[in-house]
């Protein structure tokens, strides 16, 4: 029997805002659990080192491919169907990789699993819009407080289940785990979207790509999110290298450890959003920039003292997540009708960043160590500060309107 749930019209639920929030968390752990596994990965397969680390490499692509090409379909299928279908599908890939006989297998449902594992991105702006206005910044604070734990903790969680079963139990139980949101998220979603005019796909994408024209907040924002994001990798790429080495010397369990301290920023995206509900959004994204930059100074300092680097470690955490927060609330407030296409754009935009934040980390360490690596840092954080002051200055407040083939019609559910 078919379960058709009426759009709530007093915002969202509470029980549904926790599936949710742990339905993302749980669809974008996926693309993290095999990276403290890639050296028992490889010796069961028969990897060579290079090899091995491709399937990071892979599950980057997929994700990069998802945001551009599935997220904006949000605008077009209706919702429900379209995330119950994307969390289904990265189930079913999940099973390939715990049953995967060779590399080859492996790589290629990595990929696959990352493709559908923006079900998350699909989720977020569904809560955004199911929310109630005076509310969105708690909701989406929420739901991205369970993609971010989700992401930070999925390497803790993954080196716990491999000890006990092997590194196919991690694919075993997180397939599992992501069958039953698929059942729970096809039962408890109330359907949205999917009715008049439509787009066609290749119209879909051309719109998508659109926004950054007649959408000025969503250029300024854009930038502010690549480059806290590239911030943020920097540190998380460069500590490992500084964690290995003297003083430090910690093994590779106790870095993935490490990161359980990332998590407390995690919750700093509740706070964020409750403050954006009370019109303080702004403040939260300046003072989120300003602490961004300020945070290099005691990472410097954890070269030699584990106090200023843990100190250093969480402030650039709470700080990235309050950015990141705050512009998503002002991204979901421009367009009700297109916020899977402008999540897309962002997001991209936003992946970019932490892509290229990684690829200059591994430069600069050569080169500079950990003192070129903080400056890098610094200098990417305080671009947000000086993107942030340019948009206060520079963006009109009534944007042009896209031309009328670029749009879809909102519906009651904006």
């Amino acid at each position: 029997m078919t379960t058709t749930r009426p759009h709530p019209k007093s915002g969202l639920p509470r029980g549904l805002l926790l599936l949710m929030s742990v339905a993302t968390g749980l669809a974008v752990a996926g693309n993290y659990f095999a990276q403290p596994l890639l050296d028992v990965i490889g010796r069961e397969l028969g990897l060579g080192p290079s090899l091995a680390a491709l399937t990071v490499t892979a599950a980057q692509a997929g994700y990069a491919l998802g945001l551009i090409l599935l997220v904006p379909l949000g605008d077009l299928m209706e919702r429900r169907r379209l995330a119950v279908a994307l969390y289904a599908a990265t189930a079913a890939f999940l099973l390939v990789s715990a049953t995967a006989p060779n590399g080859t297998v492996l790589l290629i449902s990595t990929a696959l699993t990352a493709l559908t594992s923006v079900g998350a991105q699909v989720v977020v702006p569904f809560a955004a819009t199911l929310a109630d206005p005076a509310e969105r910044g708690k909701v989406v604070g929420t739901v991205m407080t369970g993609l971010m734990l989700g992401l930070l903790l999925a390497r803790t969680a993954s080196g716990a289940l491999s000890e006990l079963g092997g590194w196919r139990t991690v694919y075993w139980v997180n397939a599992a785990l992501m069958a039953l949101m698929t059942v729970l998220l096809r039962i408890f979603l109330p359907r949205l979207g999917g009715d008049g005019r439509r787009l066609s796909y290749p119209g879909l994408l051309r719109s998508t790509v659109a926004m950054f024209r007649y959408e000025p907040l969503l250029r300024w924002r854009a930038g502010i999110g690549a480059l806290s994001m590239a911030s943020f990798s920097v540190l998380w790429t460069a500590l490992t290298f500084l964690l290995v080495r003297s003083p430090y010397g910690w093994s590779e369990p106790a870095i993935g450890l490490f990161g359980l301290i990332g998590a407390a920023g995690a919750f700093t995206a509740m706070v964020a959003g409750r403050l954006a509900d009370r019109g303080h959004v702004q403040i939260v994204t300046g003072a989120g920039t300003v602490l961004l930059a300020a945070s290099w100074l005691p990472i410097a300092a954890g070269a030699r003292s584990l106090f200023w680097l843990l100190a250093g470690v969480v402030v650039l955490d709470l700080a990235h997540q309050a950015v990141l927060n705050s512009t998503q609330n002002v991204l979901y407030a421009l367009r009700p009708e297109a916020r899977n296409r402008i999540n897309s754009a962002f997001m991209t935009s936003f992946f970019i960043g932490g892509a290229t934040g990684s690829a200059l980390t591994s430069v600069i360490w050569v080169n500079g160590g950990w003192t070129g690596v903080c400056v890098l840092g610094a200098t990417l954080s305080a671009g947000t500060a000086v993107l942030w002051i340019l948009e206060r200055i520079t963006v009109n407040r009534t944007p042009e309107k896209p031309p009328a083939h670029l749009r879809t019609p909102a519906t009651s559910t904006s």
